[in-house]
């Protein structure tokens, strides 16, 4: 998919300037407007695997909301239609109309909008709304906002005049076919974000970057837990190389589905040298069994790994687990003789190769638990 960020800004004035060119035949993402945007070397906090989900749209009488949140690229088959049209994989609202003959265009509010439900509560970075495919039809203008409602509201509440919607992006201009990223400022944590389209169209995908903020007491009344996982609040750093996969899979929820769900390397050809990938907890955390799964990488996973922790972004890295030979296609166990204090871990796979998950099992330190602590309640207010 080509990547292109010399596209001007979308135009707020000619509403036909962020057209795409109609579908000519051919590779449909050829002319597609991508984007790079660097908040999305972040946690999609909508991902679907991390329990996201759309539980409500006004109207989604062309395609689905559920689209939204699908991982894969959108696809466009120029011979599909159905019995309400042309079928399109994303959000489409039918198009609105005015009150009557002599007002055939809707009113300015006039708008469509569907909730989702972040898979874990968090501060948004950023945001990318993608029209992939919809050259013609996309909204002409988006909004997001955002609100905080714990435990798990239905639509009725979220929509009560009594919860308190923040704006995120403020009704902006986007182009069709087209990545549309939006930056976001502010430390608020959020569970629930609001996607409007102005006046109606369709969008082909929605992602929400940012940080995961969990709740001590949730995590404390746990016992022990996985340090690292994305839910928890560990967030990938940096890696030496994310040419396959990116290695934030590692530390995501469940096991992995197929060869591309979790992190694979290239071929390393430079001898005496390794691949590696870092990652920070959500706080210091006591570690006492480590996983590594190697699961459908059967010819390509690493060969050997070894696990360095380090306590503090300037503490000295020391070793968790010593070279280790893996098995392809496999869970692996180890149980720690003596528990690890850390803030930080890096993977180091010999030479190369793959790996699934990570699970790093124990439980915040006392004082891991109150700066968590502190960084919730910044956060809520």
């Amino acid at each position: 998919m080509p990547t292109d960020t010399k596209h001007p800004e979308p135009s707020s004035t000619d509403p036909h300037a962020n057209d795409a060119a109609p579908y000519g035949g051919g590779d449909p993402y050829a002319d597609y407007r991508a984007g790079d945007f660097p908040f999305t070397e972040l946690v999609d906090l909508a991902d679907r695997r991390l329990g996201a989900g759309v539980i409500a749209a006004n109207d989604e009488f062309f395609a689905e909301r559920e689209n939204l949140l699908l991982r894969e690229p959108a696809v466009f088959d120029p011979e599909r239609f159905g019995h309400k049209g042309k079928v399109m994989d994303g959000w489409e609202t039918r198009r609105r109309r005015g009150a009557d003959a002599g007002h055939p265009f809707p009113a300015p509010e006039d708008h469509d909008w569907a909730i989702v439900r972040l898979g874990t509560p968090g501060i948004v970075r950023g945001i990318v709304v993608d029209t992939a495919h919809f050259r013609g039809n996309y909204p002409q203008r988006v909004s997001v906002q955002a609100t905080s409602v714990e435990g798990a509201p239905g639509p009725e509440e979220l929509l009560a005049d009594d919860v308190k919607w923040e704006e995120l992006v403020p009704p902006s201009p986007v182009r069709g076919h087209a990545a549309n990223g939006f930056e976001v400022t502010g430390g608020r944590r959020y569970t629930h974000i609001r996607v409007c389209q102005h006046p109606d169209g369709g969008i082909a995908r929605l992602r929400v970057h940012g940080e995961v903020v969990p709740d001590p007491a949730w995590l404390a009344a746990l016992g022990t837990i996985d340090l690292i996982s994305i839910l928890n609040g560990g967030t990938y750093e940096d890696a030496s190389d994310r040419f396959y996969s990116s290695p934030a899979q590692i530390i995501l929820p469940g096991t992995s589905r197929k060869m591309d769900d979790g992190w694979e390397n290239r071929r390393r050809r430079v001898r005496d040298t390794n691949d590696w990938v870092r990652f920070r907890l959500p706080a210091q955390g006591a570690v006492r069994a480590v996983e590594i799964d190697t699961a459908y990488l059967k010819g390509n996973a690493a060969g050997w790994i070894s696990l360095h922790g380090r306590d503090g972004d300037t503490g000295e890295w020391f070793e968790i687990i010593p070279r280790t030979r893996l098995q392809p296609d496999t869970p692996h166990r180890f149980v720690l003789d003596t528990e690890a204090v850390v803030t930080h871990v890096r993977l180091d796979a010999y030479p190369d190769g793959g790996v699934a998950r990570m699970r790093l099992h124990g439980s915040l330190t006392e004082a891991g638990t109150a700066e968590l602590t502190r960084r919730h309640e910044a956060s809520a207010s």
